[in-house]
């Protein structure tokens, strides 16, 4: 056992030390997946990312919701961000848009 301990100061039993490592999803993240799964089923036809994000973002305790936008607005920076950066490569490299 190490001498880690959590917020109750008892050492953490072997569970805790390896699940401690795994990474731990926003509340956000969670709905979103319980949503693919759901359309996945109900949906095997198809459907529109916007279809997941609409599903979990209402599913959301209101209280979540804030910190799932702020996701989402980081989220699309990152994108735009990532695509400029790419067309930037593009365009040293010779190529035209």
């Amino acid at each position: 056992m190490s001498d880690l301990t959590p917020f109750d100061g008892h050492p953490l039993d072997e569970f805790d030390e390896l699940t401690a490592q795994l990474p731990n999803p926003s509340p956000f993240q969670v709905m979103w997946n319980e949503a693919e799964e759901m359309l996945l089923e109900y949906q095997p036809q198809g459907f529109e990312p916007e279809e997941i994000g609409r599903i979990a973002f209402d599913c959301l305790p209101d209280e979540e919701k804030p910190a799932a936008l702020d996701a989402l607005f980081y989220c699309w920076w990152t994108a735009l961000q990532s695509d400029r950066e790419a067309r930037a490569r593009y365009q040293d490299m010779g190529g035209a848009l």
